[in-house]
């Protein structure tokens, strides 16, 4: 039986921390549809389809063992989850902070659709400082954030604030 799950998040942009989801998540799925959230309130740096191609970029570099796709959505994740075939929905962790807020998420995701069961990854001890925001702000400002992204992202980061 081929198991896919969907990972939701904003992606503006795409974190080494995403990518640990990613990479732990296919040890898990078959298929990982990364859907990116799109919501008319806010002002992400870039684009859905720049986030879908920095995303698509950085899949083919890790060249894992899933078949990666990306979507968008701008409704309920469950409601994605469904539309994608996904009985899965992938989320990080990084402290208890995000356990907290996620465990919310989970149950209402639960009392919604449980037929779609959300699974929670502890990020790897060398992302677990790494914030999308944080990322954001660095580059705005200079900094180099080699560090917290994959290079096709710093290029994508470089092109769009220079």
């Amino acid at each position: 039986m081929r198991r896919t799950a969907l990972y939701t998040g904003s992606f503006d942009p795409v974190t080494n921390g995403h990518v640990d989801v990613l990479v732990q998540g296919a040890r898990l799925v078959d298929r990982i549809v990364v859907g990116i959230g799109v919501h008319p309130g806010k002002a992400p740096l870039f684009s859905p389809d720049e986030k879908a191609d920095m995303i698509r970029a950085v899949a083919a570099d890790l060249a894992l063992p899933v078949v990666i796709d990306v979507a968008t959505f701008d409704g309920l994740a469950v409601e994605a989850a469904r539309r994608e075939g996904a009985s899965v929905i992938l989320r990080g962790l990084r402290d208890g902070t995000d356990l907290d807020y996620e465990m919310q998420m989970a149950g209402m995701n639960a009392a919604m659709a449980p037929d779609v069961q959300t699974v929670f990854l502890p990020a790897s001890p060398g992302v677990r400082h790494i914030t999308g925001t944080l990322v954001r702000q660095i580059a705005k400002m200079g900094g180099d954030v080699a560090p917290f992204v994959p290079p096709s992202v710093v290029a994508a980061l470089k092109a769009k604030l220079s």
